[in-house]
């Protein structure tokens, strides 16, 4: 068995708004909060980097658990913003936080990873201890590059998430996930070392559309839950307008599923964790009621999660 422990997060000072961010790409801020539901996002400093980012965060969620760095089984960052091949930021995250000796391992995926490291994380604690889950990224590094495509640069911003995942009883016990993968549509969305991203928007959001709520679906109705059964569903912030459509998709009102887009943009692999964060703060898992995470990236990757309150 594997529970979440509890949750972190980091985000950067500095405020960018939408009337900003248009004004690079020779837009107003009401086109960019109608096609994206974002109305400001965070740009970390030049000096900060995704390891830097994550060592925050991950701080913020070990002091909450109430859990020591050196007592981890490993740390895991997931981050598709890393200034480097290798090493990567979980290594120095990991040195950063105090966690000395502790294995790190980085997820080089953007959107899904956190996901991905959550599912891992699942089945890895039982063995190897408590398992440190971050979801790291400076989008601002990468959207000031030239040239900036008036459909991407709005988008992104800047923070970090994380989750302890422990075998021991904590706020939620993980139940299953599922996970998937078509590499067939991975020239839709690449970012290429020194390059600005490339996105196919219509195709991402359309498989998203597609994918997210077919993922959930599945994992539902393994455990015969119907969507409206579920207390709240935590997704990768990417976009309003992504999140809604799934939402009626699922046959769920909007409400369901907790969005702080508007205040954070799509920060790609840490908006899940910065989500779940936010919203555990003025909630609360109930016992025995589910609780899903979705995230659809860079990839095409794509996956749920489901958990319980104990």
């Amino acid at each position: 068995m594997a529970f979440i422990k509890e949750f972190g997060s980091w985000l950067p000072e500095r405020v960018v708004t939408s009337q900003e961010a248009g004004s690079w790409v020779g837009a107003d801020s009401t086109w960019v909060v109608n096609v994206s539901g974002i109305e400001e996002r965070r740009f970390a400093v030049d000096a900060d980097t995704v390891a830097d980012l994550a060592a925050r965060a991950g701080r913020d969620c070990l002091e909450r658990a109430g859990v020591a760095p050196g007592d981890l089984g490993m740390v895991m960052v997931a981050s598709g913003s890393s200034e480097r091949s290798f090493p990567g930021p979980a290594c120095v995250a990991a040195q950063k936080m105090g966690a000395a000796g502790v294995p790190a391992v980085d997820l080089p995926m953007a959107s899904a990873g956190s996901l991905f490291g959550l599912s891992m994380a699942a089945r890895l604690t039982s063995q190897i201890g408590p398992i440190l889950v971050i979801g790291a990224e400076k989008m601002s590094r990468i959207v000031a590059r030239e040239p900036q495509e008036r459909g991407v640069a709005v988008l992104f911003g800047d923070g970090a998430g994380a989750c302890l995942i422990t075998a021991e009883k904590g706020r939620a016990e993980i139940v299953d996930s599922v996970l998937g993968t078509d590499g067939s549509y991975s020239e839709d969305l690449t970012l290429e070392n020194g390059m600005p991203i490339k996105m196919n928007g219509r195709s991402v959001i359309l498989q998203a559309s597609r994918k997210i709520p077919a993922a959930i679906r599945s994992l539902l109705d393994r455990y015969k839950i119907q969507p409206p059964e579920v207390l709240a569903f935590l997704m990768h912030q990417a976009n309003q307008n992504l999140i809604d459509r799934v939402a009626s998709t699922l046959g769920v009102p909007s409400a369901k599923f907790f969005s702080n887009i508007r205040k954070y943009g799509n920060t790609s692999s840490a908006s899940m964790l910065i989500a779940a964060c936010e919203w555990s703060q003025d909630n609360d898992f109930e016992p025995g009621l589910p609780v899903v995470f979705a995230a659809f990236g860079a990839g095409f990757n794509w996956g749920a999660l489901l958990v319980r309150g104990v």
